[in-house]
């Protein structure tokens, strides 16, 4: 499952890395070989494919450097399906897996705010439940905090792909070292969200996730902790594979999406984080995009903010 983009990612930019996906318990730093703990946090709500989580959970036990736990945020009542699919994860993984639900859907920001506080473990690793992680993403990322102590905040590049991991159909090219990630992030969202691995501290030092902007928690967080001082990098590898169907592009358009993007742009320029001139040139575009047609903003965001992929040309 998934085999052909673990050996596309492996051929292109793992060349001089030993790839072994069995992942097994490890309770200290030593035993793991040196890489600190973490904690594996998702979320799920009453809408979730079950095989998507089933696929997305798998990739989280293949880790070469498995997590000391998995955090699953229920965001809500969940169907039947899906819950058993979570309980048949908890007894099957290799580490402990800590169930936090609540009454009502609350939203993703809500339920990582939730999620975040019940983990442990120092570091905080975002999956989402219908995304796919290379067996490698999380000792590479995890590497690159043993390099630079100083590093708050490790993300990488994506592959899109809308019906199997196994057919890529583009990649992203986010700014990979700290200035540049800053001066993007006035512009644009300089991570992917589902690759990130956050320093749990950090993330609560700064306020935490916050409901107030749907579709925009990740980058309003993101902002929040670079403003507050965290180091931020980006890897070079494409380490997670992210779905990208046509309700991709069509939740992030819309006079509903515009409302939340106006939102959290204004909250920006009044926290002194984007000066006029940046947030007119950030918001003026994005607008546009978000009023066109789906099939046309799928375009855009195809030809001009993604690479396309023709590896299978």
């Amino acid at each position: 499952m998934g085999q052909a983009v673990v050996s596309l990612i492996t051929e292109d930019l793992f060349m001089t890395e030993d790839v072994n996906s069995m992942a097994v318990k490890a309770e200290t730093d030593a035993e793991r070989g040196g890489y600190p703990s973490y904690s594996m946090l998702l979320s799920v709500y009453a809408g979730a494919n079950v095989a998507h989580f089933d696929l997305a959970m798998q990739s989280v036990m293949e880790q070469t450097v498995p997590p000391t736990e998995v955090v699953i945020v229920e965001d809500g009542p969940i169907p039947y399906n899906l819950e058993s699919s979570i309980k048949s994860w908890k007894k099957r993984c290799s580490c402990p897996v800590l169930v936090v639900s609540y009454e009502s859907n609350r939203g993703l920001a809500y339920a990582l705010m939730v999620g975040v506080e019940a983990c442990s473990c120092e570091f905080v690793a975002r999956m989402d439940a219908d995304d796919w992680s290379h067996p490698e993403r999380m000792r590479l990322e995890l590497k690159a905090i043993n390099e630079d102590p100083k590093l708050d905040m490790v993300g990488s590049q994506i592959y899109e792909f809308i019906q199997s991991v196994d057919m890529p159909t583009s990649y992203t090219n986010l700014p990979l070292e700290h200035g540049e990630i800053v001066r993007f992030s006035k512009r644009r969202n300089p991570f992917r969200h589902p690759t990130m691995l956050m320093r749990r501290a950090a993330i609560i030092d700064c306020g935490n996730y916050r409901p107030d902007f749907l579709y925009f928690e990740d980058w309003d967080l993101f902002n929040r902790m670079l403003a507050n001082g965290c180091k931020a990098r980006n890897l070079p590898s494409a380490l997670v594979a992210v779905r990208a169907d046509s309700d991709f592009f069509e939740r992030r358009g819309g006079l509903s999406y515009l409302r939340y993007m106006w939102r959290f742009k204004s909250d920006q320029l009044k926290r002194g984080y984007f000066t006029l001139p940046q947030f007119l040139m950030t918001f003026i575009p994005h607008a546009v995009v978000c009023l066109i047609p789906n099939g046309a903003r799928a375009f855009v965001y195809n030809m001009f903010l993604r690479k396309n992929n023709n590896l299978n040309s």
